[in-house]
């Protein structure tokens, strides 16, 4: 089979962080195989994607694609022709760039990208993040050449000659944190005389952490510790009106773009179990306190988080139970070095490196035949 001059991927999936982000590493991981390359993104109109893609230097397309809605069914009438029309313009797409692979990391946008490349006999590979697999990834998996999984056990949900255990590809090297730290202080404005706890829910949100320190705001600016609060674009605003100042040893922000700095300056972290987050926070190797969602699929943010306090690598807070403990926990936390060493410690030892490079490589394998 002859090589193609330039090799063309198609990269379709988002949503949220957690698949926005592991999309554009596995694209920079193509990047430095074959600087050659060409890359396009797929995405859902409105979504994350269509922000962090271009920002991140590469060309992206938008679906009107949205999700079925279990609340109101008489919306899945609008749902039903965004799909269709999101079919339509996927396939479009494909005839226009002919790609010589497709790459698929979940999310709506995943759906019709891969469906149609399937229709056009497009070699797919299929990244999928989680120990319970996405809807959307399992309906795909038979028209899939590779499927690329973090966890083992997968044979579950996909064919068990298709499944390559890469791990999760991750926004960016976390390596020597402790370098930046001053850099990181100064760009949050923060003091360099007091530990600083970093809190995420996520790209959209958490609606119980933000509950939880909302709720606790006199217990955190008491505290001798200083904030520094990711609440997710759905609540900044309801948050910003309780925390009008900045500099008040809490520093609020919708969402952060140099997780880098972030995680260099925390001393704890108290975050969500999903599957990506976990992967970012086992390299980045700083305790952590894990609030897992209870609204996901099969639980499996409790299956994450679980796996980790197994090996004594993480606290598990329950969301049920976040309102009363969560702030209690992490300064208690903050007061015991001896804890915290051995949570970091444990911690970094699962972590998995180099995933985006993995997966670039079977990219590259699918394409070369």
């Amino acid at each position: 089979m002859n090589r193609p001059e330039h090799k063309r991927v198609i990269i379709s999936g988002g949503g949220t962080g957690g698949h926005v982000f592991p999309a554009i590493s596995i694209a920079n991981a193509l990047r430095r195989i074959d600087p050659g390359i060409e890359l396009l993104f797929v995405g859902a109109e409105g979504k994350l994607e269509m922000e962090k893609v271009p920002a991140a230097g590469f060309r992206i397309v938008g679906l009107p694609v949205a999700g079925i809605n279990r609340k109101n069914i008489f919306k899945n009438l609008q749902v039903f022709f965004r799909l269709i029309s999101s079919l339509r313009i996927a396939r479009r797409t494909l005839k226009e760039f002919r790609p010589h692979a497709a790459v698929g990391v979940g999310g709506y946008a995943s759906g019709p990208v891969l469906r149609q490349a399937g229709r056009m006999n497009i070699p797919i590979l299929i990244q999928e993040q989680n120990s319970y697999a996405g809807v959307t990834n399992r309906l795909l998996a038979k028209k899939a050449s590779v499927i690329c999984v973090a966890y083992e056990g997968m044979e579950k949900y996909f064919p068990a000659e298709k499944i390559i255990l890469t791990g999760n590809p991750v926004r960016q090297n976390f390596d020597d944190l402790q370098a930046k730290k001053e850099e990181a202080l100064k760009f949050f404005g923060f003091s360099a005389g007091l530990p600083v706890i970093l809190v995420l829910g996520g790209s959209l949100g958490a609606g119980t952490i933000n509950r939880c320190l909302s709720e606790n705001l006199e217990a955190m600016r008491n505290s001798e510790c200083q904030w520094l609060w990711q609440t997710g674009r759905y609540y900044y605003d309801d948050v910003r009106k309780l925390v009008p100042e900045q500099g008040d040893k809490i520093s609020v922000h919708s969402f952060i773009d140099r997780m880098d700095l972030a995680f260099a300056a925390a001393s704890v972290i108290i975050s969500r179990a999903g599957a990506g987050t976990i992967s970012e926070l086992c390299l980045v190797g700083k305790p952590v306190i894990l609030v897992p969602s209870p609204n996901v699929a099969e639980d499996h943010q409790t299956k994450n988080a679980m796996a980790l306090a197994a090996k004594d690598a993480a606290i598990v807070v329950p969301d049920s139970g976040a309102g009363k403990m969560l702030v209690d926990e992490a300064l208690k936390l903050m007061s015991d070095n001896g804890r915290r060493n051995t949570l970091s410690g444990n911690i970094i030892k699962m972590a998995e490196r180099d995933a985006d490079a993995r997966i670039a490589r079977e990219v590259i394998k699918l394409i070369e035949g």
